[in-house]
């Protein structure tokens, strides 16, 4: 039994920590996943706060304070798209197919190149954190490990899901274009940017499809534990903590179902 979990947790801790010691020999990547949602934020929260109305509510937050946390999710979904691109690097320099024909299994390939991008995304979300006070947002240390563990769920849905797409590709621009086609839109429509009441009937139908949805309505709802100030339009949180968690699960089980099959994308 020791061996077998040594089989496992070994080859899942050093991919782990080869991502982080990558990540952070790339400045450049910091600035852009971590500065770019920044920007956004600081940019669009000045431009629109004097226009915004929260829905379905008389009074709410300024735009500053209800993008923050679509923010925070900018950060992990920024780190997650700059992070699974390492897979198409590894399989043009050979890395991954010499871990691949390794003695180890699939699932532990899996689990480090997830965990590691998911633990970048975490650690960078969390940092964001600090601004809460000057929004007025006054957290507990409860209320912080509850945004931490939503927050891991939240990069680690992600990051699994950009694994799956940049796996069977070899190209980082198709990878980029079809992350922008998938992921900011995916963001866009899960009320991080505007809330869904007020919208056409689809539009809230689409964005009530949406996973990323309920990762946000938990995260909002750990910023306000004791009433939302944005109207009756966001998930419950036991909902919200069950479909992210939910997705998370079947992201990361399709991940192991599709590495298991035979890889022909890169090794002629």
């Amino acid at each position: 039994m020791n061996a077998r979990l040594g089989n496992v947790w070994l080859p899942t801790a050093t991919l782990w920590w080869r991502e982080i010691v990558r990540f952070y020999r790339q400045p450049t990547r910091i600035v852009g996943a971590f500065g770019t949602p920044l920007l956004f934020w600081l940019l669009l929260g000045a431009g629109l706060g004097a226009s915004f109305r929260p829905g379905g509510a008389a009074s709410g937050p300024n735009y500053l304070e209800y993008f923050y946390p679509g923010t925070i999710v900018l950060v992990v979904l920024f780190t997650a798209i700059f992070s699974t691109i390492s897979v198409i690097e590894d399989r043009r320099e050979g890395f991954l197919q010499a871990v691949l024909v390794a003695p180890v299994p699939r699932s532990a390939v899996v689990l480090g190149k997830i965990l590691g991008g998911t633990t970048l995304a975490l650690g960078q979300a969390v940092l964001l954190l600090a601004a809460a006070p000057f929004l007025g947002l006054h957290l507990t240390l409860v209320s912080v490990a509850f945004l931490t563990i939503i927050l891991f769920v939240i990069a680690f849905g992600l990051t699994t899901l950009g694994f799956l797409i940049a796996w069977r590709m070899d190209s980082t621009q198709g990878f980029h274009a079809i992350m922008n086609l998938a992921l900011i839109p995916m963001w866009l429509l899960s009320g991080a940017f505007f809330p869904a009441a007020g919208g056409p009937l689809w539009l809230r139908l689409v964005m009530a499809a949406n996973p990323l949805t309920y990762g946000l309505a938990a995260l909002r709802r750990g910023f306000y534990p004791t009433g939302l100030p944005v109207g009756p339009e966001v998930p419950s949180l036991l909902l919200s903590v069950v479909l992210i968690s939910g997705f998370a699960v079947l992201a990361f089980w399709i991940a192991r179902i599709e590495t298991n099959r035979p890889l022909t994308v890169g090794l002629a």
